[in-house]
């Protein structure tokens, strides 16, 4: 605990988004984008970060100090639309939906792709060299692990050009930053996301052969690298950046974002989560003055802030998964939790780089990412599963005990195969009961049965913890109820269609008749990830019945 809190406490002093190669939105607009943010000029707090200035950044700042005295919205909405031009969201509803949505995800395809990007003064957006795909709605750039979703739908409408340009890219920023960002933003540079790129190349091999490892066998280790960083220099029990070391000596990873600021594009949000986080904090200790307490408070802030980053960082944002009472998100503590999903994400990056080593035939690296996945391996059997919820659930390393959340990241593990069938683990059968009674609803899987208001809590299921569930089921032979839940979810897609031409980010899993709900901003539809996994899903196990 005590290597965390130093860790923690030199990350924030020597690491700020002011190392990065291209400047946040924040440091560009300084007190312009705090008042605009903190007033909710716009609806979504993710607009203004990614606007354009009109002109330069340097007459908009100056203009706006001499008006300055002006806090008014009023002044703020008229300043910011003379000197801004917000983002266009092309339409992606059909206005008049037929029973064919595979034409209309294919249709789509061209809707939500993006060419290659010219850098354009002050704007957030970081340039990419090569064509993509982007979600849809507010989420206007390429987003790390959605599109390992959306790739499965692209190798179904064989749009194998695309997929390798989306890798290529992400093998660019991979070498820029040594890491994936979680989005093409220069507000998202200082974390990353669930670590999809391994299977990705594995998705391209499948196209092209094996020549794909030795090809981005470079960008692997790289990444490899950049969640593993700090582990070999960890002598004693705690954590340092993504890499947490136990009391046995164990290495595992968590969710971890370099900065401990309120994120730029939720920042009312988050100085909300942290004033009421706050507040609950002070009144429960006794102060020696009030100078010591606003000292500790305005720490205290920081750490709320590095826990609703990591939250982003996970994908999950937000869950009870990362909450100290599993209900209220100003008891957020995430970089406390190592969680089960992306240590079942890494087991398959250390096998897809113990198979590159081998393909390009360095076998002494090769071993080393064996004897790496072996580790950990082990360590996801001994620590996640829960032997009272018959379920893979996530490890709070700070408290010494596993959480008592059961959530579709549960299935992780099982989607990927041992590559040493002597190993000790827990089947899929183990797990069938608590996944059958928690998870499982008449439109598909939820990601908890915990309903929270947040929006990856219940009712809410969404694609890609869909298609892990059912891949998980499929590769042990669950084959029945892996065609079950499919169907449940190509269903419900297909009926949201029908009745609104729309394709959503997420969906009601509990009542179909429902919209989805819960979260920072509206529903949203396009939706890259829904397309890819239901493209794929009617291919294997066909379209909805009526």
């Amino acid at each position: 605990m005590a290597l965390k809190l130093a860790a923690t406490s030199i990350i924030a002093a020597l690491v700020t988004t002011a190392s990065f190669a291209q400047q946040t939105p924040d440091q560009l607009y300084g007190d312009l984008f705090k008042a605009v943010q903190m007033k909710k000029i716009f609806g979504d707090g993710k607009t203004f970060v990614d606007c354009t200035p009109k002109r330069s950044i340097t007459a908009i700042m100056a203009d706006y100090k001499r008006n300055a005295k002006d806090t008014s919205t009023a002044f703020l909405k008229n300043f910011v639309a003379a000197n801004f031009e917000q983002p266009i969201v092309p339409k992606v509803t059909n206005d008049a939906p037929d029973n064919d949505v595979v034409a209309h995800i294919n249709t789509l395809w061209n809707t939500l792709k993006r060419a290659s990007d010219k850098k354009v003064n002050g704007s957030s957006l970081i340039s990419l060299p090569y064509p993509y795909i982007v979600p849809g709605g507010r989420f206007r750039e390429i987003y790390y692990w959605d599109s390992y979703f959306t790739m499965l739908g692209l190798k179904e409408s064989k749009q194998y050009e695309t997929i390798e340009n989306m890798i290529k890219n992400f093998a660019y920023l991979i070498d820029q930053y040594g890491h994936i960002p979680n989005g093409n933003r220069t507000y998202y540079i200082s974390r990353s996301q669930p670590p999809f790129f391994s299977l990705m190349v594995q998705l391209l091999a499948s196209i092209k052969g094996d020549a794909v490892y030795k090809t981005y066998l470079p960008q692997l280790t790289k990444e490899y690298n950049y969640w593993m960083e700090g582990a070999a220099n960890m002598k004693i029990t705690g954590a340092f950046k993504r890499v947490v070391r136990l009391n046995d000596g164990t290495i595992l990873n968590r969710y971890f974002d370099e900065a401990n600021t309120p994120r730029q594009e939720s920042y009312a949000e988050d100085v909300a989560t942290a004033n009421e986080a706050a507040a609950v904090y002070a009144s429960n200790k006794r102060w020696s003055s009030p100078a010591a307490m606003n000292k500790a408070i305005a720490q205290y802030k920081k750490t709320i802030y590095s826990h609703l980053r990591a939250g982003a960082a996970s994908g999950w944002d937000f869950s009870s998964r990362w909450f100290a009472d599993g209900e209220h998100i100003a008891t957020i503590e995430t970089t406390d939790i190592i969680p089960v999903d992306l240590n079942a994400l890494l087991l398959n990056m250390e096998q897809v780089l113990h198979y590159a080593n081998t393909v390009v035939k360095q076998p002494t690296k090769a071993n080393y990412y064996l004897k790496q996945y072996n580790k950990r391996y082990k360590a996801i059997q001994q620590i996640f599963w829960s032997n009272s919820l018959q379920f893979f659930v996530d490890y709070n390393f700070v408290k010494q005990q596993q959480c008592n959340i059961i959530a579709a990241a549960g299935m992780f593990p099982f989607c990927f195969n041992n590559m040493d069938s002597k190993m000790p683990q827990h089947t899929i059968n183990d797990a069938l009961p608590t996944f059958k009674a928690q998870l499982l609803k008449d439109g598909g899987v939820l990601s908890t049965p915990l309903t929270t208001k947040q929006q990856w809590d219940a009712p809410n299921g969404w694609a890609p913890l869909q298609w892990m569930s059912i891949w998980a089921l499929e590769r042990n032979n669950e084959t029945t109820l892996a065609a079950d839940v499919a169907k449940r979810w190509i269903q419900l897609n297909t009926t949201v269609y029908k009745n609104t031409g729309r394709l959503m980010e997420k969906y009601n899993v509990v009542n179909t008749t429902l919209a989805a709900g819960g979260g920072e901003y509206p529903g949203q539809d396009g939706f890259g990830w829904t397309n890819g996994v239901l493209l794929t899903l009617i291919k294997k196990y066909g379209a909805a019945t009526n």
